[in-house]
């Protein structure tokens, strides 16, 4: 199990304005949770939106948000700590090369099963599977299903498809 590695949150976080950086810590541990390859537990503080007057509860947006930082941060910590291919070939330039303007969001769906506190809560993003394409276009995909929960009972969920164009050349 890794905890979280402030410098690289730091790093992953940087591109977001300050009062958008809600990922607060992320604990990675690898297929342990149900049939995942890979696994963040997260924590996230949300003390005020970004873009709306206060709604009292997570929407759609943060959702998203939130995922996206996640995802950011799953990828750099398989970079950096060699977790899973193809990540395993690749250096943190390569990732930073790539975080903002190669990883894509192809599919994306959320169920909002009760209503969640913004304010304070939990997220877990699990990399399902994870692919590399090879060709004159390559590309990774990651298959990821996500859920959050806060402390009275409010809960969401996810599944995202993810892709990374331009990787780097596999060795």
């Amino acid at each position: 199990m890794l905890y979280t590695d402030q410098t690289l949150l730091d790093g992953v976080l940087e591109p977001y304005k300050e009062n958008c950086r809600y990922l607060k810590t992320a604990r990675v541990e690898r297929g342990v949770v149900e049939d995942a390859a890979l696994a963040a537990h997260c924590t996230f503080e949300i003390p005020e939106s970004c873009y709306i007057a206060d709604t009292g509860h997570f929407n759609s947006v943060e959702f998203n948000i939130c995922y996206n930082q996640m995802a950011y941060y799953l990828i750099a910590k398989s970079v950096e700590a060699s977790l899973v291919e193809p990540f395993v070939s690749w250096h943190m330039e390569d990732y930073w090369e790539r975080q903002l303007p190669n990883i894509l969001i192809a599919d994306f769906r959320s169920k909002f099963r009760s209503p969640m506190r913004s304010s304070s809560f939990s997220g877990t993003l699990q990399f399902v599977k994870v692919t590399q394409r090879s060709g004159d276009r390559p590309l990774v995909l990651i298959d990821t299903v996500c859920r959050y929960a806060d402390a009275a009972g409010g809960r969401a969920e996810g599944a995202v498809k993810l892709v990374i164009t331009n990787p780097p050349p596999r060795p």
